[in-house]
C-alpha cells in the first residue's frame, strides 16, 4: 500500500504470476533434498562452544523468561528492584546476567570482545545503536544531533573493525525524525502522494515545501533528512544499514524516507534495506510493490524479513481507532504470508542476485529450513551475499551456531551501550517479543542436555 502511493506499481497478478515462476539462474538446476540433517536443530553439541559461566547464564536468564508474568512486567519490575537495590546493586544483579546475555558491551573495546568470539564461532555483528522514540518521546533538534553523532560511531565501527566482511548495522528511523511528524506524514501520503525524488532533492539541501506541514514542520523535517543522508554517505560502498519497521501508524512515512534513500544510494548495490513485518495483512503487496518501485527507478532492494514485534499493541490501536485489524488473525496465516514473501525475493535473487538482498530474520526453525531448501534448489549460494540469516544476540543460539556450522551467512543483532542507556530498549524488546521468550523450551532443554553432557562422568558418555 505504503509504495503504490508513491508510483503506481506494475499489475499486481502480472506480477505475482512473474514471481512466482521465475526460473532459477543461468547454470544451477532443482536439485533434491539434500539439506543437511543438522539443520533439524535437535543437536546439543552446537552450544559445546559456550563456556560453563555463558552456560548457566544463559540456562538462567530462558529460565526466567519462560514465565509470562514476569516477562509481560519487566518495566514494572525492573523500575522497583533500581529502587529498592540502588544504582550499585541493581548495576550488580543485571550486569552479569541479562545485560551480558542480549548486550555486546558499553565501550568499544568491550563490544570488539564480544565481537571477535562471535567471529571465531561463524557469526557477524550487526550493530543496533538502543535508540528510539514513540509518540510523546520526542526531545528536541539536539537530541536528534547526538543520535546521528551515536550513528555515525556506529557507522564507524562497523567498517573500522575486521568482524565481517559484509558488515551491517540497524538504523531507527525515529531516532533522528520526530515519530510525530512520522504519523503526520503518513496521514498527507495517505490523501497525496510525496514522490521520493523530493526528499532526495531535500537531503541534497535544496529547500523544498512539502503540502500539508507547516514552516517548523518543514524545517524538521529537512534537518531529519540531512541526518539519514549524512548516514547514507557515511556507510555507501562500506556498510549496509538496515532501516527497521515500526508502528502501522508511521510506517509508510518511513518506508517513503527509506525508498528516498535507496533511490539515491542503492544504485549498484542495495547499502540501504527496508524492513517488512509479514504478521501485516499488507506486507506481500508492500513487498511486491516494493520490487516494482526498484525496478521502474532502477535501484537495488534490500530487504530484512521478519514477522513483527508489535501485534498487541497494533490491534488494541485498531480496536480503540475503530478500524481493521491490521495483523493476520492467525499464526498460519502470519506463517503463509512469510513464507510467500521468503520465496519471492529468493525468485528475484535467482533471477538477479546483484540486484536484490534479503535477510532472514527469524527465529522460526522452519522458515530457516524453508530458505536453505529454496536456496538449495535455485542454486543460491549459501555465502554469496546475496541471502544471510539473523537472530537475537543471546537468543536462538542452537539455530545460529548451526547454520554458521553449515557454511551460511549469520548475522546477530547486536545492542551496545551502557546499562541504562540500553535497559528501556532490552524491557521493550522484551515485551513485545515476549511469545519468542516464553517459547524458548527447546533451546533452554538442549542447553540443559549439554549441562549434563559436561556433567556427566567421563567413562560414561
Amino acid at each position: 500500500m505504503m509504495c503504490s502511493r508513491l508510483r503506481p506499481p506494475l499489475p499486481r497478478l502480472l506480477l505475482l504470476r512473474a514471481m512466482g515462476t521465475a526460473a532459477p539462474r543461468l547454470g544451477a538446476s532443482p536439485q533434491p533434498d539434500l539439506l543437511s540433517p543438522a539443520l533439524a536443530f535437535e543437536d546439543p553439541s552446537a552450544f559445546r562452544v559456550k563456556s560453563w559461566g555463558e552456560l548457566l547464564r544463559a540456562l538462567g536468564v530462558f529460565h526466567l523468561c519462560s514465565f509470562p508474568l514476569l516477562v509481560n512486567n519487566c518495566g514494572k519490575l525492573m523500575s522497583v528492584a533500581r529502587t529498592l537495590l540502588g544504582r550499585r546493586g541493581f548495576s550488580l544483579l543485571l550486569q552479569p546476567t541479562v545485560y551480558a546475555q542480549f548486550v555486546a558491551g558499553e565501550t568499544e573495546t568491550e563490544i570488539s570482545r564480544s565481537v571477535e568470539k562471535m567471529k571465531l564461532l561463524g557469526l557477524r555483528p550487526m550493530l543496533a545503536v538502543p535508540i528510539e522514540e514513540d509518540l510523546g518521546e520526542s526531545t528536541g533538534e539536539k537530541r536528534y544531533d547526538d543520535n546521528l553523532e551515536a550513528m555515525l560511531e556506529c557507522v564507524r565501527m562497523s567498517h573500522s573493525n575486521t568482524w565481517s566482511k559484509d558488515p551491517m548495522m540497524q538504523l531507527k528511523v525515529t531516532a533522528l525524525l520526530s515519530p510525530e511528524l512520522c504519523v503526520k506524514i503518513t496521514t498527507l501520503i495517505a490523501q497525496q502522494p510525496y514522490d521520493p525524488s523530493l526528499l532526495v532533492r531535500a537531503m541534497d539541501g535544496e529547500p523544498i515545501i512539502f503540502p500539508g506541514l507547516d514552516e517548523s514542520e518543514v524545517a524538521h523535517l529537512l534537518c531529519g533528512l540531512q541526518r539519514l543522508n549524512r548516514i547514507g554517505e557515511a556507510s555507501v560502498n562500506k556498510v549496509r544499514v538496515l532501516v527497521d519497521a515500526e508502528y502501522t501508524y508511521m510506517n509508510p512515512a518511513l518506508s517513503l524516507v527509506t525508498m528516498a534513500m535507496m533511490k539515491k544510494f542503492n544504485k549498484d548495490s542495495a547499502w540501504i534495506w527496508n524492513t517488512y513485518q509479514c504478521y501485516l495483512k499488507e506486507s506481500r503487496s508492500l513487498l511486491l510493490d516494493a520490487l516494482s518501485l526498484s525496478k521502474s527507478e532502477g535501484f537495488c532492494l534490500g530487504v530484512k524479513l521478519v514477522r513483527g514485534a508489535y501485534m498487541d499493541n497494533e490491534r488494541k490501536l485498531a480496536e480503540k481507532k475503530g478500524r481493521l485489524d491490521p495483523v493476520h488473525q492467525s499464526w498460519e496465516d502470519t506463517n503463509d504470508s512469510y513464507n510467500g514473501s521468503l520465496d519471492v525475493m529468493l525468485n528475484a535473487i535467482s533471477q538477479k542476485h546483484e540486484r536484490y538482498r534479503i535477510i532472514v530474520a527469524t527465529h522460526n526453525e522452519e522458515s530457516v529450513r524453508r530458505a536453505a531448501k529454496r536456496m538449495d534448489e535455485l542454486g543460491i549460494d549459501k555465502d554469496g551475499g546475496s541471502v544471510c540469516f539473523g537472530q537475537l544476540l543471546g537468543m536462538c543460539d542452537h539455530v545460529s551456531l548451526t547454520l554458521a556450522k553449515e557454511g551460511y551467512a549469520i548475522y546477530k543483532s547486536v545492542p551496545y551501550g551502557s546499562l541504562d542507556d540500553t535497559l528501556p530498549y532490552l524491557v521493550r524488546r522484551a515485551q513485545e517479543n515476549r511469545t519468542v521468550l516464553q517459547g524458548i523450551r527447546k533451546e533452554r532443554d538442549l542447553l540443559r542436555q549439554e549441562l549434563w553432557r559436561r556433567l556427566r562422568p567421563r567413562g560414561g558418555s
